[in-house]
Formats: structure tokens, sequence, C-alpha cells
């Protein structure tokens, strides 16, 4: 088994408040809300209290919570701890677990807004190919088994290199507020088109 040794992180894991609420963004911590238990659920009311202050308050709050864009029923935004570079997540404001659950308007926002980001994720890095997927259940690989999420993950040809292969290390080679940046300038241009 291979080891990667990393003492500084003992500091963050420990300085990290007990009453943290899952998907709360550093910068909007004074979220008066009651924690939901979801990720999903909880930054979408902790964004949506941060913009509440104002234009300037509303784009830290989604700077702060990854936001890339919202619809009438779904919302996109940045994986925090993405596969590679520009991988986001279409996910329906609404807590359900699966697709069968979905209203059609639900269904119909949640295709849309797939169809703009694959627009959107080939204008801003020209990748090669996008992997589009849904885990469903805990078995299938879901990260947040309880609230649906589409995931889109930009590929190269040659992403799959030693890091990755031998140390099961992915490279990611811009900051996130950077990625946010370029992907949500092109969707607010998409928008305005």
């Amino acid at each position: 088994m291979d080891r990667l040794w990393t003492p500084w992180r003992y500091e963050y894991i420990t300085a990290a408040p007990a009453a943290a609420r899952k998907g709360v963004p550093e910068g909007l911590e004074g979220w008066p809300g009651p924690d939901s238990g979801c990720v999903f659920c909880n930054l979408l009311q902790a964004v949506t209290w941060g913009s509440e202050a104002g234009e300037a308050a509303s784009e830290s709050a989604d700077v702060a919570g990854l936001m890339i864009g919202q619809g009438r029923h779904c919302f996109v935004c940045l994986n925090r701890f993405p596969y590679s570079t520009g991988h986001v997540l279409v996910v329906p404001k609404r807590h359900i677990a699966s697709l069968v659950e979905l209203e059609p308007d639900e269904l119909a926002e949640l295709a849309g807004l797939t169809q703009r980001m694959e627009g959107v994720l080939r204008a801003v890095y020209r990748p090669d190919g996008i992997n589009v997927g849904l885990n469903l259940g805990d078995a299938a690989g879901a990260g947040v088994a309880g609230h649906l999420h589409l995931h889109m993950v930009p590929r190269w040809f040659g992403d799959t290199n030693f890091m990755t292969v031998t140390a099961e290390t992915r490279v990611l080679p811009e900051p996130l507020t950077v990625t946010w940046s370029r992907i949500r300038n092109s969707y607010r241009d998409s928008v305005s088109k």
C-alpha cells in the first residue's frame, strides 16, 4: 500500500468546526438556516441567503458556493472535489434521489442545463470528449445518494497519465476559483444569446 504523508492536513482537520454543516462553503457560515443534512440542499439555501444582500454579496456567495447558474428547478455548480478541470454538477433543487421522481418540468430543465453546459465546456476547455453520468444509489457509487445530481466531466486524450495510473492522484492545472470564473462567464454569455 502506498502512503502519501500530509502532516499539514492535521491542523486543517482538527480546526474544522464541530457544528459545520455539509455543503455550506467558507464565507457563508453565517447562514442561519437549519442543517438539512444534505450537501446540495444546504449549499443552495446558503448561496440564496448570501445573495439576498445585493449584487456584490450575490457574486461573493456564488464564488463561495462555486455556483455557475440557476434555473427554476435546477442549478449548476462546480464539483468541489473534481475528477478533472471543469467537472460540473447539474442538480435539481428539490431533494429527490432518482430520475423517476422528477416532474416533467424538472426533467426538461435538467436536460436543457446539461445541453447548455456541454456547449459551455466545449467553448471554454475544448475537451476531446465529455463524460455525462448519474450514479443512482450507494451501490452505483453515488457520493450523495439522497440527492440526484448529474456529473459532467471534460476529458482529453492523454489525461490518464502516470500520476493517475501509478500514484492514484489527479493533477488539476487550475484553481477552482479560476475554473469557476471561466465557466461562469461563458455560461452567462450562453444565457444572453
